[in-house]
């Protein structure tokens, strides 16, 4: 995609803020016309630069409180392993965060429970029994500083 210029910009950063936003207040806002800003917003979507529209649901309020960061070690690195963990973690419902690693551990996952013995309950039944698992470190997050999908789009640009 060629360079993102100050309305392309202007667009993504209203959305970032607030993707509900209807076409023609979006291009109030970034001052285009409504049919410009439609055209922008397309190419931004084709292009990948905006990926997806979504509202943003709390755990804890769905019952969820509990986050816990588990670092995973697979008993090998071969397409199948990965690809069968991968699998089984797409699987599993309080996985909400998976990441292949490099380092020390294979795997990265962010767990969402009701509680320990909620999480005890997923450590036994799902996250022991994904192929290929040898090691499993948990961590219990106490407060969330800050979760964010993205790095934020420079206000200065």
């Amino acid at each position: 995609m060629e360079p993102f210029d100050r309305f392309d910009l202007a667009i993504m950063r209203a959305l970032e803020r607030e993707g509900r936003l209807a076409n023609n207040t979006l291009a109030e806002r970034v001052g285009l016309s409504p049919s410009a800003c439609s055209r922008r917003l397309d190419r931004l979507e084709a292009t990948g630069a905006i990926l997806s529209y979504h509202a943003r649901l709390s755990n804890h309020v769905l019952g969820h409180p509990i986050t816990v960061v588990v670092h995973i070690s697979l008993s090998g690195q071969s397409e199948r392993q990965l690809a069968e963990f991968e699998a089984a973690a797409k699987r599993c419902p309080n996985v909400v965060v998976c990441f292949l690693m490099s380092g020390e551990y294979d795997y990265l996952l962010r767990i969402a429970a009701r509680d320990l013995a909620d999480y005890e309950r997923i450590h036994k039944t799902h996250l022991s029994a994904f192929p290929h698992v040898v090691r499993i470190n948990s961590s219990f997050a106490l407060r969330e500083v800050l979760d964010r999908s993205t790095v934020r789009i420079d206000p200065g640009v």
